[in-house]
């Protein structure tokens, strides 16, 4: 789907990567979390960090993602295909489960615009088979890019999917108030 490889993964798993080629990375962080020391043990890389909380409505006390972040992301976008030089993206974000596959889709949304968003949505769960795409980014993004809602309905789709192989997930989810994320899955 694109011409260098992709990587999703929480901050517990970076330090598996340091040495991977990694040529250009999406960090999104928690708005007081620690920047992670892995980078520190990386090759030279480009870097663009994000930081809100992992939330898909306005939530006293939590920072949520806006359309500023979401913007901020696909110039980020719009440089790797620019640049035409990445060999290894890696997005993270605390699990490597929500805002970085949310992400991942926005990316790659922009960078393939004839892609139809499940064949986006596939190549996520290929890559990060635990992804469960924050709903709010998405939504932010959909529109940014004109998708006419179809990666939100992609993401619906990854939600029901995961509801069957993790029923877990949807306590989680559940308990962080994400009910939108619920809504479709039956």
């Amino acid at each position: 789907m694109v011409p260098f490889k992709l990587t999703i993964c929480g901050i517990a798993e970076l330090d598996r990567f340091s040495r991977g080629g990694v040529s250009h990375v999406l960090s999104i962080l928690d708005p007081t979390e620690p920047e992670p020391a892995a980078f520190f043990s990386y090759d030279p890389h480009h870097r663009l960090e994000l930081r809100f909380h992992d939330v898909i409505e306005e939530v006293p006390g939590f920072v949520t993602p806006g359309p500023r972040d979401v913007q901020n992301l696909l110039a980020f976008g719009e440089r790797l295909d620019a640049e035409r030089s990445p060999t290894h993206l890696l997005v993270h974000c605390h699990l490597g489960v929500s805002r970085s596959t949310a992400s991942m889709m926005l990316l790659l949304a922009q960078a393939r615009p004839e892609a139809p968003a499940q064949e986006i949505a596939a190549e996520i769960v290929r890559v990060r088979p635990i992804a469960w795409p924050n709903l709010r980014m998405l939504t932010l993004g959909d529109a940014l890019l004109g998708r006419q809602g179809t990666l939100v309905e992609a993401a619906h789709d990854i939600y029901r999917k995961r509801a069957v192989e993790a029923p877990e997930m949807m306590k989680l989810i559940r308990e962080a108030g994400r009910l939108a994320e619920l809504e479709r899955i039956g």
